[in-house]
């Protein structure tokens, strides 16, 4: 082949003897008794009748085949590497002559022997009929099936990435495996392997180019994101296709309580969704970077009859009773006007009176309630809250420029919402005066919404369930709240029940016999855990110290430096900042990644990571270096020198951030079993040292009795805590507070003198010192006492009180105001000691 020109080899059949034909600069410029393929299409006498039949052959490399057929019903078939690309024409008389023009970037072919294997040829003597688990002979156009059925391939892997869909040979039992091994990978392409279950019979599917297109009746796993028909429903499964490697062994189970679970190597890791129905085909689409795959050996694939692998129960003394429930949280994705706070359990509307939809993280399973208390009310607006379920898939990253302004508007998918003492479905009322009017909830009203398990939707008011609402809903639905109106603030009192949290979070696991018998080990393997950085680093660091502590030696960036090993579940990884450099700007970045660090090139950056992570900058969160939240109240660029911060995820596969010993809350859920903690000295963070596990093991276990404890233990403990206490010397202030800074720089550029100021500390009040304080929005001062408001946003330098002041009860009697000038007149007002009229500003 040549690259010089475009288009390339053409072939079909014509009724012209050779001896007789007078050939043409190409053969489809044959007017009669002639069929050709070209490019995708198919021609006759020149004239296309079809447009998009096949593997387009202008893509084709040195070393592919193509053939044509004529079967004696007179009907053409064209072959591409073996694969029948189906019936072309019809009609085709039996003396024809093959054809093939070395047109365009084809410079020359060679006739192949006939019954060469190359495939399946569509004449393979394959028994696809049989019980054992092979692949179906229909696929997608670019994928080839051999090895009897078993292994699947993507010949052209570096030229074309997609359309090599494959599919089980018949439905999958209950509790049965189906897992292959990835053969061959290329580095060409990004994505790799996508693996799922669908009700369509391959005899019926009209394949598409990748396994996302299927828009019905199917469910599967694309990176670590779940899908049902072609929506994600679910990020950060625990599992992610796109960081496996050859040899790599991923399979998927329909369980018979209608759970889907995913497996890696055998390990259960865990229920990717529920409500999944029997009779399910296995898919799986060798899409980007996988190019071979191969169905293991059939005894192994029953988990029920492994003599390999067994399912085992979590332990129910590691859960304690305080634990066995979780709280629902609302999805990322909602109006523009909401805010979604704490952790995802409350939502408030911010602006306007609509634009205010809220959905559930998840699909509500059957009997399970999602409900949420009124927080706030603003008697400016009419109507009220509305709420429902709703077939919409909703996860954290679909866009909220899909959703309309109010519930009821919501026609895309089937919606049920009560709005008022009114039922509506799409838009339009199904029942009228259905119970309590949600026009009159008040301050601390309940509203909950639950699907039963007959189909029937409930409406719970207080607690009182109102009755049936709508029936015949579906499965896999969402609630949905729409703060319209009066109700502007709610938040979740729901919980995910024990049971659900069993089979969504603390999942059972299934694991090899030898990975098994060291479950019991595994406590005592967080206690030895000893954290250290990983040898692969950013170029700029240096560590030493035992790998305990990391340096950046140059620049301000290429700081990147890992956990040696994964985090055990309640581990506390925690550094210290040891230097800071203010010529940069900005600071240090923590968080986790869901692959591992050896053999991988870090970027320059933490942000500038695409693969699965989880990260803390700034005062914002990141997932996958997409930014999901801000304002999350502390703030990673203002921590100095001798301050220590840390990540853990938590036995719900939650991640919390750690700040100086206190936690921050749990941040982001359903992180994968294998995470690396990442720390990135950037900016101004220029050396942290990991700090020692002892500090979380007394957290984590029973400390001695008073009595047990020697006198010297107890002062020991005073002292240390002493000491943690004083890490702050101003505790009114976040240290190297940047608001704070800033106005520093600006008094500073005003030039004067500091005579006219005590050496008291300076106050700020921006949002994360005030909430250091506690402080509220109004204080009381004076004689008699008035309220005034607190100067949240601005920053308070202490004046020197003029010797007649003294005696006069200022700070104690005094009424509290503001003066608002311009700094041009700051000097002259400190010189005179009075406030400035109009008359002598000039």
């Amino acid at each position: 082949m040549v690259d010089k020109w475009a288009g390339s080899i053409e072939i079909g059949v014509t009724t012209h003897s050779p001896v007789e034909l007078e050939f043409p600069s190409t053969m489809t410029n044959v007017r009669s008794g002639t069929w050709m393929m070209t490019g995708n299409g198919v021609m006759r006498n020149g004239t296309t009748i079809l447009e998009e039949y096949g593997q387009n052959l202008d893509r084709l490399k040195a070393g592919d085949h193509v053939g044509v057929l004529r079967k004696d019903d007179g009907v053409l078939h064209f072959f591409v590497n073996g694969i029948d690309q189906g019936p072309a024409a019809s009609n085709v008389p039996a003396n024809i002559y093959g054809v093939i023009d070395l047109y365009g970037q084809a410079a020359q072919a060679t006739i192949v022997d006939p019954t060469t294997d190359f495939g399946n040829f569509g004449l393979s003597d394959i028994d696809f009929g049989s019980d054992e688990l092979r692949f179906h002979p229909r696929h997608g156009q670019n994928a080839i099936i051999s090895a009897d059925g078993k292994t699947a391939s993507r010949p052209s892997a570096r030229g074309e990435f997609n359309d090599a869909i494959v599919m089980s040979n018949r439905p999958l039992a209950d509790h049965e495996l189906f897992e292959v091994c990835i053969d061959k990978m290329v580095e060409r392409w990004s994505g790799s392997i996508e693996a799922g279950v669908t009700l369509v019979s391959p005899e019926d599917i009209d394949f598409p180019s990748t396994m996302t297109d299927i828009a019905f009746d199917t469910w599967l796993l694309s990176g670590s994101s779940v899908m049902q028909d072609g929506s994600t429903i679910r990020n950060g499964y625990r599992l992610d296709l796109d960081s496996l490697r050859v040899g790599s062994r991923v399979g998927m189970m329909r369980c018979s309580d209608e759970t889907l679970h995913y497996y890696l190597d055998g390990v259960d890791q865990g229920v990717a969704c529920s409500d999944v129905p029997p009779g399910l085909y296995a898919v799986i689409d060798l899409y980007g970077q996988c190019a071979q795959v191969t169905i293991t050996s059939g005894q192994q694939n029953s988990i029920s009859h492994s003599n390999n692998v067994i399912l085992t129960e979590p332990e129910p003394t590691l859960v304690s009773p305080s634990c066995s429930e979780m709280t629902h949280r609302f999805s990322r994705c909602a109006g523009k006007n909401i805010e979604i706070r704490n952790g995802g359990t409350t939502a408030c509307r911010v602006r306007s009176y609509d634009q205010a939809l809220v959905f559930s993280c998840d699909p509500i399973k059957a009997e399970e309630i999602f409900e949420v208390r009124v927080d706030s009310i603003s008697n400016k607006w009419a109507g009220s809250l509305q709420v429902g379920l709703t077939t919409l898939a909703i996860s954290d990253s679909t866009s909220f420029a899909i959703l309309p302004s109010q519930a009821t508007d919501l026609k895309a998918k089937a919606t049920w919402v009560v709005t008022g003492s009114e039922v509506q479905k799409n838009g339009g009322v199904v029942k009228e005066n259905y119970g309590p009017s949600l026009d009159r909830l008040s301050l601390g009203s309940r509203i909950g919404v639950k699907r039963s398990a007959d189909g029937n939707m409930h409406l719970l008011v207080n607690g009182e369930d109102v009755g049936v609402a709508a029936n015949n809903i579906p499965k896999n639905v969402f609630a949905i709240i729409d703060l319209y109106g009066r109700i502007d603030g709610v938040s979740i009192t729901s919980n995910i029940s024990a049971d659900l949290i069993g089979s969504s979070v603390v999942t059972s696991v299934a694991m090899p016999l030898e990975t098994a018998s060291q479950v019991q080990l595994l406590s005592d393997e967080e206690l030895r855990f000893t954290s250290e950085f990983h040898d692969n680093c950013g170029k700029n660091i240096s560590c030493k110290n035992d790998n305990q502590t990391a340096e950046r030696i140059s620049s301000y960036n290429q700081g990147l430096v890992f956990s040696a090993k994964p985090l055990p579940q309640n581990h506390l990884f925690q550094v210290k900042i040891d230097r800071i450099n203010s010529k940069w700007t900005s600071s240090l970045v923590i968080g986790v990644v869901g692959f591992s660090p050896e053999k991988w090139t870090p970027p320059s950056s933490a942000l500038n990571i695409k693969k699965p992570s989880w990260l803390f900058h700034a005062n914002s969160v990141y997932d996958c270096g997409t930014k999901v939240k801000g304002n999350c109240g502390i703030n990673l660029d203002a921590l100095t020198v001798g301050q220590m911060v840390g990540v853990k995820i938590d036995q719900y596969s939650m991640l919390h951030l750690v700040v100086d010993g206190e936690d921050r809350g749990a941040v982001f859920r359903d992180l994968p079993s294998i995470c690396y903690a990442i720390v990135d000295l950037y900016g101004q963070c220029e050396q942290v040292t990991l700090m020692s596990l002892d500090r979380d093991v007394a957290a984590d276990f029973p400390i001695p009795s008073t009595e047990d404890r020697e006198k010297a233990d107890k002062e020991d403990g005073q002292k240390e805590k002493l000491n943690l206490r004083q890490s702050n010397p101003n505790p009114t202030i976040l240290p190297n507070c940047e608001i704070l800074n800033v106005c520093s720089r600006f008094k500073a550029m005003l030039g004067l003198p500091e005579a006219f100021f005590t050496s008291e500390v300076s106050s700020c009040y921006c949002e994360n010192c005030s909430k250091i304080r506690g402080d509220n929005l109004y204080s009381r001062k004076g004689e008699p006492p008035k309220d005034y408001a607190l100067p949240f946003g601005w920053c308070k330098f202490n004046l020197r009180m003029p010797l007649k002041t003294d005696g006069q009860g200022v700070h104690d009697k005094w009424h509290i105001g503001f003066h608002g000038t311009k700094p041009g007149f700051i000097r002259r007002l400190l010189d005179s000691g009075d406030l400035l009229t109009s008359s002598n500003r000039w």
